[in-house]
C-alpha cells in the first residue's frame, strides 16, 4: 500500500541514519514531504535531496534551534502534520548507576528527554492551528522492562518520554492531535553495531532475550512509525507501541531443542 501520507508534511529528528533515515524513506514512499533535522551537515543535504525534501541542521538540546526547525518546515511546506521526535544517544559513559557520573546522566537526559519536550512544545502550536497532527516520540522497551545491560540514564530518559507522551495524548486528544511513543527493541543500527564492536559480550546479552532470535532492521521500525503517523491509526493515541520481536512478552526465550 502506498499513498497513506499523501499531502502530509513530516519533521524527523535524527533523520540522517538508523531508524530516522529509514522512516524518512518510508514517509516519502507513502507520499509525504519530509524535513530532515540532524546535526550532520555533511550528510544531511544529500539525504534530503535524495528524498526530494529539505534539510535543517539542528542541535536538539538547543531550544532555539528546535523552534527554528519546525518554523522552517512550516515556512517551506505550509504546515506540519507529523513530528517524529527520534534523535537520541546511548553513550558508553551511561552504565550502571554505580559507574554513571552526573555529567553523563545530564547529557543523556538532555538529548533523549529534554529534546522531546522541546520538539513537542515547538510543534504543538502549528498542529493546534491547523486542527490536527500526529506526534511520535521514540522511547524504548527498556522503559517498560529493566535492561539486562544497565544504562541508567538512558532507561530513565525513555521512561520520561513515555510519561510525557501519555500526558500530551490525553491533553490534546480532543484537538485532533495524536501522541504515541515508539518502543523499539534492539535495532540493527550504527549505534548497536558500534556497541558490538566495543563490547561484544554486553551487546550479545541483548540478543539472547529476543524470541525471534535477531535484531530488528530499521525498516521494520519505519513501518510502525508510518502506521502511527497515518490516518489508519486514527483511534490510537497515548500508546507504548512495542516493536521488539516479542522481547517484552518473554519470561524466557525458547531454545531450539524445545521444538524438537
Amino acid at each position: 500500500m502506498t499513498g497513506r501520507l499523501d499531502g502530509k508534511v513530516a519533521v524527523i529528528t535524527g533523520g540522517c541514519s538508523g531508524i530516522g533515515l529509514a522512516t524518512a524513506k518510508k514517509f516519502v514512499a507513502e507520499g509525504a514531504k519530509v524535513v530532515v533535522g540532524d546535526l550532520d551537515e555533511a550528510k544531511g543535504p544529500g539525504v534530503a535531496a535524495e528524498l526530494g525534501g529539505a534539510f535543517c541542521k539542528v542541535n536538539v538540546t538547543d531550544r532555539a534551534e528546535v523552534e527554528a526547525l519546525f518554523a522552517f518546515a512550516k515556512s517551506t511546506y505550509g504546515r506540519v502534520d507529523i513530528a517524529f521526535n527520534n534523535a537520541g544517544i546511548s553513550p558508553p559513559s551511561d552504565d550502571s548507576i554505580l559507574k554513571t557520573e552526573p555529567d553523563a546522566w545530564d547529557l543523556v537526559q538532555d538529548v533523549n528527554l529534554k529534546s522531546v519536550y522541546y520538539c513537542c512544545k515547538a510543534v504543538l502550536p502549528y498542529m493546534l492551528e491547523q486542527g490536527g497532527g500526529s506526534i511520535i516520540n521514540t522511547a524504548s522497551f527498556v522503559a517498560l522492562r529493566g535492561a539486562a545491560t544497565s544504562q541508567i540514564s538512558y532507561t530513565a530518559s525513555k521512561g520520561g518520554v513515555l510519561a510525557m507522551t501519555r500526558e500530551l495524548a490525553v491533553q490534546f486528544a480532543r484537538k485532533g492531535i495524536r501522541v504515541n511513543a515508539l518502543c523499539p527493541g534492539p535495532v540493527n543500527t550504527p549505534l548497536l553495531r558500534e556497541l558490538f564492536a566495543k563490547d561484544p559480550e554486553r551487546a550479545a546479552r541483548r540478543l539472547v532475550h529476543i524470541p525471534m532470535g535477531r535484531f530488528a532492521e530499521p525498516e521494520e521500525l519505519a513501518n510502525a512509525v508510518a502506521f502511527l503517523a497515518s490516518d489508519e491509526a486514527s483511534f490510537i493515541t497515548g500508546t507504548d507501541f512495542l516493536v521488539d520481536g516479542g522481547l517484552a512478552g518473554a519470561y524466557v526465550t525458547p531454545l531450539e531443542e524445545d521444538f524438537a
